[in-house]
């Protein structure tokens, strides 16, 4: 459908893309990755006619239309929020005019028999046919669907545009552009603003759509999900291949293996050739066989190795100073706005190591909750900060607070300690700041590397609880993978506020649903959490469907336990309460019994004491299993209370 040929992309002297050349065929479902600065945006905008290559031509048959999102555009504040999506149809409600115009004028006529009536009946028809053919019944249907799909609730229809944030705004022109229907959509970074239950189904959308795509993102799960081919700009040339994201993984590293090998091999025969210029240089006769190696020497194309993966890099955070056994406990928090409601009856114990995840539609109270932790809200309820809790925070506008007069390199050597000052040129490099990016200034920085370096700051900063509010935002996949693996290997508590599937995916062991103004707890891992939530929508559905009338009379007939098993049940959750108050204090006891028995194992005296090692670890154990008792009883409790 669309064809590119030997494309060539410079900004002033320095070439960005060169001899690229492929063909967007009817349906393909395209990843085109690179890291950033590679000319992924560069390459929409071109395919999008936004902007002209240097040379080369992009060949779009005139019958073919494309859709194209970028990651920053500007926005109408003129309409509501349906309006504004309804101008995607814009086409047809200009054929719905021309209708109304024609039937008018068939209403005046009255010259049934003239060629011109007739003429005009055949218009009338013809355009009233096209209007069908093109959905001109249902469109407003369509629309409410695909408003729904992005999570716009029917009371935000008729709301103005300006009333939401920049990230609902991109939502309503994602929406306008799938409404279309183009034959080629060119999405670049589509799920930033998207929430997980968004994103699901902005790729069935995607997977249904009956023409090509060509997607940017660095939500590895989206793009696997969605794309067959994957078109990678590396070194400025771009290498096709037909897989989706993680086989392409696995053949570029194949790749790069191959051309480090025929890259040494190269290196010896320059090597070996020139010194045998060197050794027969002035000897006469070998004049000739020299001035042959030199030509030879002169012909050889130097063989390009593809950029680095400095996701190979490891980064640790400092080790988290110990706090209490639980660094936040939540109990009965309500957060309100006037009479609105976000949350209501949160109740919430994260332990000393637990990784968290926040997820819910945006708007359901995910950073609201977190600000409620920081101190930054008034709310209703308890909320109590462990012992010597030190909180590391990423907000989703950390950046403004970076002191912009210093350099990128002079912002992190003012928090890099001991033997982290040595890599601080390779952290950088892995988060994007390479060359003569280090010593910008901050006030430079866009909004994105701004993110990422404050992302850097807070990974060298001694803390014991995080919390990262959409950390992923402006991070590359290689990016991504370094603050995965360090986040990982964190010994302290973590609490993530995320959509990214694949970055929560092997990280948190708890998920936190928000959604209707209460928070629930499930217990496992992001896939497990998903894979529950279906099943749940599904009972949801049968919970809400009619019920056949119950005889008047009956115990039962509110759904509820009888008098005597609530009794019962009622007895079961008091018994279990007393039974986790009760493990909390021999868990606090213990855990001071430890840490005196560390002291007197510090000395000289109590490092070669045997019974005070033994007597440790005996403590240890203990603590083990009273931590294991209290962990099943609140699982108990759990259950009953959602019983009763």
């Amino acid at each position: 459908m669309v064809s590119v040929d030997n494309l060539y992309v410079e900004f002033g002297a320095t070439p960005l893309l060169e001899d690229v050349t492929f063909v967007i065929n009817k349906k393909d479902r395209i990843a085109l990755v690179g890291k950033n600065g590679a000319g992924k945006s560069t390459l929409l905008k071109i395919l999008a006619g936004q902007q002209n290559p240097t040379s080369g031509t992009i060949s779009v048959p005139k019958d073919i239309t494309i859709g194209y999102l970028p990651q920053v555009m500007a926005l109408s504040d003129q309409r509501t929020v349906m309006e504004e999506a309804e101008l995607a149809f814009s086409h047809i409600t200009e054929i719905q005019a021309e209708i109304q115009k024609l039937n008018n004028e068939l209403a005046e006529r009255t010259d049934y028999e003239s060629e011109s009536y007739r003429k005009l009946i055949e218009r009338f028809t013809h355009e009233n046919e096209r209007f069908l053919m093109m959905g001109g019944t249902n469109y407003h249907a369509e629309t409410e669907r695909t408003l729904a799909g992005l999570g716009f609730r029917r009371e935000d229809f008729n709301r103005p545009t300006s009333e939401f944030s920049g990230g609902w705004r991109m939502r309503i022109e994602l929406a306008k552009i799938l409404l279309r229907r183009p034959d080629v959509l060119l999405l670049d970074e589509p799920t930033n603003h998207l929430d997980i239950e968004s994103i699901q189904w902005l790729e069935e959308f995607l997977k249904n759509h009956p023409g090509a795509a060509v997607l940017v993102s660095h939500d590895r799960a989206f793009i696997n999900n969605v794309t067959t081919r994957t078109i990678e700009i590396n070194c400025h040339r771009i290498y096709d291949y037909k897989v989706a994201y993680d086989q392409f993984v696995a053949l570029r590293k194949e790749r790069r293996e191959q051309q480090m090998r025929a890259y040494e091999n190269q290196q010896k025969q320059i090597q070996d050739t020139e010194e045998f210029i060197e050794r027969f240089r002035y000897k006469a006769t070998k004049a000739v066989q020299v001035q042959s190696r030199i030509k030879q020497l002169e012909k050889i194309v130097p063989i390009e190795i593809d950029e680095d993966d400095t996701s190979t890099l490891r980064l640790k955070f400092p080790p988290a100073p110990r706090s209490g056994s639980y660094p936040v406990t939540i109990e009965g928090l309500k957060k309100a706005y006037g009479s609105h409601v976000v949350i209501h009856n949160v109740d919430m114990t994260l332990h000393r190591g637990d990784k968290v995840a926040f997820v819910g539609r945006n708007g359901e109270g995910k950073s609201t909750l977190v600000k409620c932790i920081m101190g930054e809200t008034a709310y209703e309820g308890k909320l109590t900060i462990g012992h010597n809790v030190m909180i590391g925070y990423f907000a989703q506008n950390q950046a403004q607070l970076l002191n912009e007069n210093l350099t990128v390199f002079d912002t992190i050597d003012y928090v890099a300690k001991g033997d982290i000052r040595t890599k601080i040129r390779d952290i950088l490099g892995a988060f994007m700041f390479g060359g003569e990016t280090i010593d910008k200034k901050v006030k430079v920085l866009s909004g994105g590397e701004r993110s990422r370096l404050a992302m850097i700051k807070l990974l060298l900063e001694p803390v014991n609880l995080l919390i990262l509010d959409e950390p992923t935002n402006h991070l590359d996949m290689r990016s991504k993978d370094v603050l995965k693996e360090a986040i990982r290997d964190f010994d302290g508590t973590a609490i993530i506020v995320s959509h990214d599937r694949d970055f929560l995916d092997g990280l948190v062991s708890k998920v936190y649903e928000f959604g209707g103004g209460l928070v629930k707890e499930h217990l496992g891992g992001i896939y497990d959490f998903l894979q529950k939530k279906k099943i749940e929508n599904l009972n949801e559905l049968q919970r809400k469907a009619p019920q056949p009338a119950q005889q008047s009379g009956s115990d039962n007939n509110d759904g509820k336990l009888s008098y005597e098993a609530r009794k019962e049940q009622n007895r079961k959750i008091r018994k279990l309460e007393k039974l986790i108050a009760d493990c909390e204090k021999s868990i606090t006891l213990l855990e001071a019994d430890i840490k005196e028995a560390e002291l007197k194992m510090s000395t000289p005296e109590g490092a070669s004491d045997k019974q005070l090692y033994a007597h440790y670890q005996s403590l240890k154990g203990q603590l083990e299993t009273k931590e294991a008792e209290w962990e099943n009883a609140s699982i108990e409790l759990e259950e009953n209370l959602n019983i009763n």
